[in-house]
């Protein structure tokens, strides 16, 4: 009886991302055929990110198709571990968020195969057991093969009973929210998944959409508690940092995200120059995948609002500057601390822990005449968290240096909508949303948000999944 198809039901099953933001992973089961939403990374403790990486909750070889909102590791990461362990499926996702994966998921690989030959030389001299990479470039460069890219707004036949429509979620470049016409046994059920939803009014991107006539939601709540310094000022901000470090003769430097945050303080450093606002300093994007980034976003106008695509038609525009250097080699990098005047430093992680940021903070971290903007979100015990939080002294490759540079932060730069922004967006979903699963925020952050959407959408039934719930659609 069970694999009768009149005693078949749709499932959602949720394997990642529940009361937490890291490791989207959903599974959605119609018709006998297998679905996988996201794909991501787990990022936290060492061998917990291990056991949750490596050993995938759901069988690799039975899932047909998978679908990716967009790039973020958090999202995307794992894609070369499924791939490895016996998907074979195709992998959709728009054009953008295709190109961007390209070059993320290499490097990520890269970073855990330079992870694990540092280890390697640590337990080798004590004598403890060897470690492998999560994966490597070869298993990275293998799962790109498997993406199908589409447009937006392109309804896509995904397996018997599925059809897939892509909409702008004004995240990152290429993201979307993914809404699913679901058809089996003659039932009808339209269910959308948010993704990450951007803030809207953005200088670069379009404004997040609404999803149409939606039977059930899955809406992340990153900052279902918080919310976020308005953007009004964050010009006026950036210009006063500036010119303050200026005045000392120092140097800002920057931990930026590659993808998305680099992009935007390129365009506000740009705005400040054509305003006159503040001199045109020599300013370094010192991250290789930065540089490869926004190249992508160079190819992907079709991604970006009316007035910022017009924008990139002139010759002097903010992805090509003057004054702005895309560094490549070491030797390039190295050479930006020989500068002894006052530049801005662009250079990754944004956490600030790992990468050339790290050169670039240990050599100017000691300078009072020196600023430190932190301009995203910082995991706890992070480097940059620690900077944010007012440290004096941090470690940088093991060794302690006081903090006499000044310390600044701002994060009205975030590219998720805030708690206002959230409700604002879920209130703009239409249909009988008889569900919503809050997903994609830690605990108190999901569970605060699904009381204040009661008020939103009094009709519905609000839920906070715990990791391997699974629901009948």
């Amino acid at each position: 009886m069970r694999g009768d198809a009149r005693f078949r039901i749709m499932k959602l099953t949720f394997f990642g991302a529940e009361r937490t933001t890291t490791g989207s992973k959903y599974l959605l089961e119609v018709n006998g055929h297998q679905v996988l939403l996201e794909c991501g990374m787990f990022q936290g403790r060492r061998a917990k990110t291990i056991e949750y990486n490596t050993k995938l909750p759901f069988d690799p070889t039975r899932v047909n198709a998978m679908l990716l909102s967009h790039a973020h590791i958090d999202h995307s990461g794992i894609i070369p571990i499924l791939c490895r362990d016996g998907f074979r499926g195709p992998i959709f996702s728009t054009d953008a968020t295709a190109d961007l994966c390209n070059i993320m998921l290499i490097d990520t690989a890269h970073i855990q195969e330079q992870d694990a030959v540092f280890l390697n030389r640590r337990n080798m001299k004590k004598g403890l057991p060897l470690v492998e990479p999560l994966y490597t470039q070869a298993d990275a460069q293998a799962s790109l093969k498997q993406f199908q890219p589409i447009r937006y707004q392109q309804p896509t036949a995904i397996v018997d009973g599925v059809m897939a429509t892509w909409i702008d979620a004004g995240h990152i470049l290429g993201s979307a929210h993914v809404v699913l016409d679901l058809k089996e046994n003659g039932r009808h059920v339209r269910f959308a998944f948010s993704g990450d939803v951007g803030r809207g009014h953005s200088d670069i991107l379009r404004d997040p959409e609404h999803p149409q006539n939606v039977d059930v939601l899955m809406m992340e709540s990153t900052y279902g508690n918080r919310e976020h310094e308005p953007m009004d000022n964050v010009n006026d901000r950036v210009c006063a940092i500036v010119q303050r470090t200026v005045e000392r003769g120092g140097k800002l430097i920057i931990p930026s995200f590659a993808v998305g945050r680099t992009q935007q303080l390129l365009y506000t450093l740009h705005q400040l120059i054509e305003q006159k606002r503040i001199p045109s300093l020599p300013t370094f994007v010192d991250s290789p995948l930065a540089t490869n980034a926004t190249e992508v976003f160079r190819r992907h106008t079709e991604c970006f609002n009316d007035k910022f695509r017009a924008e990139l038609n002139n010759p002097e525009n903010p992805f090509h500057m003057a004054n702005v250097t895309y560094t490549a080699s070491v030797q390039e990098s190295i050479a930006i601390n020989e500068l002894k005047k006052p530049c801005i430093i662009i250079s990754a992680s944004g956490m600030a822990e790992a990468g050339r940021i790290l050169h670039h903070l240990k050599n100017n971290i000691g300078d009072a005449r020196n600023t430190i903007l932190i301009v995203g979100w910082c995991a706890q015990h992070t480097l940059g968290a620690r900077l944010a939080s007012g440290d004096k002294e941090v470690n940088i490759f093991g060794e302690p240096y006081k903090v006499r540079a000044q310390v600044e932060t701002i994060n009205a730069f975030s590219g998720h909508a805030d708690h206002t922004e959230l409700l604002a967006w879920a209130k703009g979903v239409t249909g009988p949303l008889k569900t919503i699963y809050v997903i994609h925020g830690e605990e108190q952050a999901s569970t605060m948000f699904a009381a204040d959407l009661h008020a939103v959408r009094p009709q519905s039934d609000i839920r906070v999944p715990v990791f391997h719930d699974s629901v009948e659609l």
